[in-house]
């Protein structure tokens, strides 16, 4: 299940927010190991970034679009 910072950095923004969510479900369960829980928190981390700059990147061009006059793709 886990993978890598660059097949994380590759992830479109509904995959990495659907895999965070796992993350999150599988943490609140309380039933990983001590270990298995860091190593969840950090991909969480790592997923949770991606999501930021998906969003960030999407901001930028609908602004981009309104400063133009031109509408958001």
């Amino acid at each position: 299940m886990s993978q890598t910072a660059a097949e994380i950095a590759e992830m479109g923004y509904e995959q990495a927010r659907d895999a965070l969510v796992e993350v999150v479900r599988r943490l609140e369960t309380g039933s990983a190991t001590l270990e298995e829980s860091l190593a969840l928190w950090e991909r969480g981390e790592a997923l949770a970034a991606r999501c930021e700059d998906w969003l960030a990147g999407a901001r930028a061009r609908v602004e981009a679009a309104q400063q133009q006059g031109q509408p958001a793709e």
